[in-house]
């Protein structure tokens, strides 16, 4: 029962969150609260919410300072010859955009955190997109997807549970899985080629000029509404004219496009050049510390957020305007991770979770025994995307593990294989870095799924089959 009631509670909250009849916060509150009274446990209600809370309470606190962190390096500056030199790079062609995109949100990876990637990511990008009028989903979807593949070095997270899961060595699971996990990465530039590709035959493709600077008519009725780098709207239209896609729009309508854009007012008051080496030197020793596990992340972030915003704005009155204008940005993330927190408290505190675990696994026929790697792999999709990184490694995986070894397949290759959908899972609901990007993309996570997921799927796939090629699985 608990295993119907488990699969049935997840159903019904992506079912209200793509179909837009709930809003994510609602939903990740009411629909656990509701099953949590079905199965009869309504009074353990609290217990299991606290406990959620608890456990997610670090992650709320690193991502409230670290939005207030990079939200300070935006203004100050920070990114700007980032943006400008990715516009010029890309010539406002969008396909070389989206391309730009996975390939930033590739680098930044390696520092292993998915909320600092998205920040950056969304920070030198989300101007772009806005002023080329191109789909907000095609950004947070390649971005998601890149990290995901990514997201299995071993200190991003899964590698590492992985090994101590089934008490094997990091780099024995990973360094084999190198050559899939490469072509894995190369799937999505290849598919943000494809998408970069289809947004350029819906928008045509504006020139250098056009893109970074406004024509005197467009100054003198835009004059006070605030200034920035985007240019005039004229389109050059390829070949491929402007013809519709089914690309999800942002939702956000264009009136505010001038607003958005004065985060790249070279002119704005909140400007610190002559601070630049010393905010780049911050945030890369800030990196640096987190790569390197020098102190918990939140931990880090706080001091972060507070010395920049001692350092740049010394002034009180300055200091609470920063905050102010990043406050949309904190409550909407940290109210949506401790609403998650109801969610995963739920799903874990009334068994359902361990119940789906051992379902699933039960399932899997006696025949496919010798070929219990590649079920791992292909069961890592659903299940990573359904429960969080710690059910699945620390809950299935060892279970799986000894299914395999009761047929003579290695642990290592079972750990190999439940990587392989990492990818899907960045864009899981349970995963708390997937709203601060679709948070600071302004766009509605409901799109965000609909657009994602089959092509993190495709991705995954992809990783799963070049590791049964190479051998590695």
């Amino acid at each position: 029962m608990l295993t119907i009631l488990g699969f049935a509670m997840i159903a019904t909250f992506l079912v209200l969150i793509m179909t837009k009849k709930m809003s994510p916060i609602a939903a990740l509150v009411l629909i656990p609260a509701l099953f949590c009274v079905a199965v009869g446990q309504g009074a353990k209600l609290g217990d299991y919410v606290i406990e959620g809370v608890g456990n997610l309470a670090p992650t709320a606190a690193m991502l409230m300072f670290a939005i207030v962190y990079f939200g300070v390096m935006i203004d100050v500056g920070l990114f700007d010859p980032i943006v400008r030199g990715i516009l010029r790079f890309c010539k406002a062609d969008p396909m070389r955009i989206v391309v730009g995109t996975a390939v930033l949100a590739a680098i930044v990876s390696l520092d292993g955190d998915g909320s600092t990637t998205f920040m950056i990511t969304v920070s030198a990008m989300y101007p772009l997109y806005k002023r080329l009028k191109m789909s907000l989903v095609v950004m947070t979807g390649v971005a998601a997807t890149a990290n995901g593949v990514m997201n299995t070095l071993p200190w991003g997270g899964p590698t590492a549970r992985a090994a101590t899961a089934l008490k094997l060595d990091a780099s024995e699971i990973f360094v084999p899985m190198i050559p899939a996990l490469a072509v894995g990465l190369l799937a999505v530039f290849l598919l943000s080629y494809v998408l970069g590709l289809r947004e350029r035959k819906r928008l045509g493709m504006l020139t250098l000029d056009e893109a970074l600077v406004r024509e005197p008519e467009q100054e003198t009725v835009l004059a006070g509404a605030g200034t920035g780098v985007g240019g005039g709207d004229r389109l050059r239209k390829g070949s491929g004219g402007s013809g519709s896609t089914d690309l999800t729009q942002d939702g956000d309508g264009d009136e505010d496009d001038d607003e958005e854009f004065k985060g790249l007012d070279p002119n704005r008051s909140t400007l610190r050049p002559k601070l630049y080496w010393f905010n780049a030197g911050l945030t890369v020793a800030l990196l640096t510390a987190m790569i390197m596990e020098l102190m918990p992340i939140p931990v880090l972030f706080l001091l972060g957020a507070a010395l920049a915003l001692t350092v740049n704005f010394p002034h009180m009155p300055d200091q609470r305007a920063r905050i102010a204008a990043h406050a949309d940005n904190v409550l909407n993330v940290s109210g949506m991770v401790f609403a998650a927190a109801v969610f995963t408290g739920v799903l874990t505190g009334t068994g359902m979770v361990e119940n789906m675990a051992d379902w699933v696994v039960g399932a899997v026929p006696d025949a496919m025994g010798p070929h219990m790697a590649i079920v791992t792999g292909l069961l890592s999709l659903p299940l990573t995307y359904f429960m969080s990184n710690d059910g699945f490694y620390f809950g299935v995986v060892p279970v799986l593990a000894e299914a395999g070894a009761a047929h003579g397949v290695s642990p290592l290759e079972i750990a190999r294989a439940s990587l392989a959908g990492q990818a899907l899972h960045m864009s899981s609901p349970l995963v708390p870095a997937v709203y601060v990007l679709v948070g600071m993309a302004k766009v509605e996570f409901g799109d965000h799924t609909r657009f994602t997921v089959k092509w993190a799927v495709l991705t995954s796939l992809v990783v799963l089959g070049a590791g049964i090629l190479f051998g590695t699985i």
